[in-house]
């Protein structure tokens, strides 16, 4: 088994603050169970901490999860390591404030020819064909609709 490659030392007080974390339950379950890993982990312990597949077992937490948890505290601190890292969405809004505008007023407008009133898929063509946007969904027009409370029945 590799040696650890870091290394949890707790201070007496980060050790009170932490023990103080985990029994009052005031705080978000992954809070809680990143203070629980590093208590496990402190080498300032009578057992010099117990190993990352020790501590999975007894949290049902996964050994990266630790790994990572040990990481940040050596890194970054103990406040860092007990928040988890915001999550970055991958995806990019499509639909910026005006082109929104211009989604609302053409629904709100005269349906086409032919037509008695806008449907999803009429609407994210029109959308396209006056060129507001490059390409949209009848899923992305429906949820902007939803999100304005607009209702094209």
């Amino acid at each position: 088994m590799p040696a650890k490659r870091y290394i949890v030392s707790l201070t007496e007080e980060e050790r009170i603050a932490l023990k103080k974390l985990t029994t009052t339950g005031k705080a978000s379950a992954k809070k809680i169970n990143h203070a629980q890993i590093l208590l496990q982990a402190d080498i300032n312990q009578a057992k010099e901490g117990y190993t990352d597949q020790q501590i999975s077992e007894a949290l049902n937490i996964s050994t990266r999860t630790i790994e990572r948890v040990r990481q940040r505290f050596v890194e970054e601190g103990l406040e860092n390591a007990l928040h988890p890292r915001p999550k970055k969405s991958l995806k990019l809004k499509k639909i910026d404030g005006e082109t929104e505008a211009h989604l609302l007023a053409l629904s709100c407008s005269q349906a086409p020819q032919g037509y008695s009133r806008w449907t999803l898929r009429l609407l994210a063509q029109e959308m396209v064909t006056l060129e507001y946007i490059e390409s949209i969904s009848h899923e992305s027009v429906r949820q902007v609709l939803k999100k304005t409370s607009l209702n094209l029945g």
